[in-house]
């Protein structure tokens, strides 16, 4: 941060910890724009909530005016179920729900059941109107947070800021060093990466997880969760694409997802298997400590 003292504002919002770390307090202003910013993205694509836009579609599909953000969130995510065969899919949220993972917080499974795979012709969207036939659960969950932490930086006044919605991290101005987190011990890191102007997202199998080896990163084409791998950090220049491929790296797919999007989303990676072993993409600049 620069010479002034920093500040730090901590809230929780859309079932995680938030922490923006500013050159100095945010006046009344910008917090309640802030909290304007996530009450608005959290009524549109929260699956957790009753009134939500996408709760609605689930219940009556239809066509509704589009969310301001609908089009780069639904625009990102397509591309991102392209290029992982449909492991990723928009309309996974009642494969989730399934597996007990829904508004009503079960966490009984019951079988898994794949998302629709159909979904391009169910599912459409524009800057102005949103879209589905026939009715499902849609899920933004693969790059949502990321897209919401974007917002929040963007709402923030010039200068050094740093906003975490846990561990989705977007820093702007003097560089930041973060530990990652090993997945099976949270006292633990595998590695740290400095970021400057830039985002690092991350996602593991002990976050959101419940029962017997159930988690929240399913594969779409089944509706089981992934078993091959056991965390994923990537960094890219806006959250909203570090967390998407946070969410691709998840698949067998991953290293060419990853080689794809580098000259156009200007990605790094690291990721974690179940057998313990670390991947890191060419040219990734984060500091391992098991060595490179």
């Amino acid at each position: 941060m620069t010479a002034s003292e920093p500040a730090t504002w901590r809230f929780d919002a859309i079932g995680t910890a938030w922490e923006v770390v500013t050159d100095g307090p945010l006046d009344e202003a910008v917090r309640r724009e802030t909290a304007a910013i996530i009450e608005r993205f959290d009524a549109a694509w929260s699956r957790f909530r009753p009134d939500s836009l996408v709760s609605r579609l689930a219940r009556h599909g239809g066509r509704v005016p589009a969310p301001s953000d609908a089009a780069p969130l639904l625009d990102t995510l397509a591309e991102v179920a392209t290029v992982t065969g449909d492991a990723v899919n928009p309309l996974v949220g009642g494969s989730l729900e399934q597996l007990g993972y829904g508004a009503a917080y079960t966490l009984r499974a019951g079988a898994p059941v794949a998302a629709p795979s159909d979904w391009r012709a169910a599912l459409s969207w524009s800057a102005d109107e949103l879209a589905l036939d026939p009715p499902a659960m849609i899920d933004v969950g693969a790059l949502g947070k990321g897209r919401l932490v974007d917002l929040v930086l963007g709402a923030l006044p010039p200068g050094d800021a740093v906003v975490d919605a846990g561990g989705d991290i977007a820093v702007r101005g003097q560089p930041v060093r973060i530990g990652l987190e090993h997945p099976y011990d949270s006292r633990r890191a595998i590695g740290v990466w400095e970021i400057t102007d830039a985002a690092l997202c991350a996602s593991a199998v002990n976050r959101r997880a419940w029962g017997d080896g159930l988690h929240h990163v399913l594969d779409a084409r089944t509706g089981e969760p992934v078993r091959a791998v056991a965390a994923t950090w990537a960094v890219a220049d806006d959250a909203m694409h570090a967390d998407a491929l946070a969410t691709a790296l998840f698949f067998e797919s991953g290293p060419e997802v990853a080689a794809r999007w580098r000259g156009t989303w200007n990605t790094q990676w690291v990721r974690m298997l179940t057998d313990g072993r670390v991947e890191w993409s060419p040219g990734c600049d984060a500091q391992l400590f098991g060595g490179r």
